[in-house]
């Protein structure tokens, strides 16, 4: 996987390998907790790693007074996302990790090229002690998760293992009122049903295409969803949504919780 690397992308992983290709140090965005209990649930973390993607953006003409998904639009924040995606499992794969958590992702348009916009996927490289079960996907790629080292040790007790961060998109033009409908509304107290519609469309579709991502992974559900919604730097009009969240799998039938425990700070 790791031949789309650059070379000095894999000088760095190389460099972090002995002889029998465990890393013998590491880099990592843990906190100190996190690093500790992660090593509790089993694992090792083995490298940051991260991908990146400048993606040039084509035109959508859009209809003035139509509610309508930007399709030209949504696929280029998908095919960005993959790319930036791909290049972080593919770090990952060339230190023998099993893994990624603590994934974030950064979305810009940038502002010295025209219709640019940049991707960025960082996260945690990880692999179990016990080498015994594979955590891939069932594509045979690391698992990617953006839960924290807190949550993904909560996660492995409780009988669940994370197995892909998904993610749903909609990049959305609302349609403008028309002067009869402006001239109508002026001075009540109306609903914007045209707008109201636009949001819930967008959003339906976003959630929908986060849950088929899940199940393609053969996910049992997903949690710590996020949805965001906002312009985004889009035109007047164009809205985006983005849903995300952990795909998780059932690794034995019972999940005994453990009991929540009373802690105090001793911080000031």
């Amino acid at each position: 996987m790791a031949s789309d690397l650059s070379p000095r992308a894999l000088e760095r992983l190389n460099s972090m390998k002995s002889e029998k290709g465990h890393a013998p140090f590491f880099t990592s965005d843990l906190t100190v907790n996190e690093f500790l209990l992660v090593k509790e649930a089993g694992f090792e973390p083995v490298g940051m790693v991260l991908g990146s993607s400048i993606y040039h953006i084509g035109y959508q003409q859009r209809s003035w007074s139509q509610n309508q998904e930007m399709t030209v639009l949504t696929q280029a924040m998908y095919h960005d996302r993959e790319l930036a995606m791909t290049r972080m499992e593919e770090e990952a794969d060339a230190l023998g990790a099993e893994g990624i958590i603590g994934v974030r992702l950064y979305i810009k348009l940038l502002e010295w090229g025209e219709s640019l916009a940049e991707f960025v996927a960082i996260g945690t490289a990880v692999s179990p002690r016990d080498r015994s079960a594979s955590y891939k996907t069932v594509a045979g790629k690391p698992f990617t998760s953006d839960l924290s080292g807190q949550d993904f040790w909560t996660l492995l007790r409780s009988g669940y293992r994370p197995v892909g961060l998904v993610m749903g998109n909609c990049v959305y033009h609302i349609a403008h009122q028309s002067l009869a409908q402006m001239m109508r509304n002026a001075g009540q107290n109306v609903e914007m049903v045209n707008f109201t519609q636009a949001l819930y469309d967008s959003r339906e579709l976003a959630m929908e295409r986060m849950q088929e991502e899940a199940l393609q992974l053969k996910a049992d559900g997903i949690v710590g969803v996020q949805i965001e919604e906002g312009s985004f730097g889009w035109s007047s009009h164009v809205i985006e949504f983005n849903a995300l969240g952990t795909a998780v799998v059932s690794m034995r039938s019972d999940h005994v919780i453990p009991a929540p425990q009373l802690m105090l700070t001793l911080d000031s």
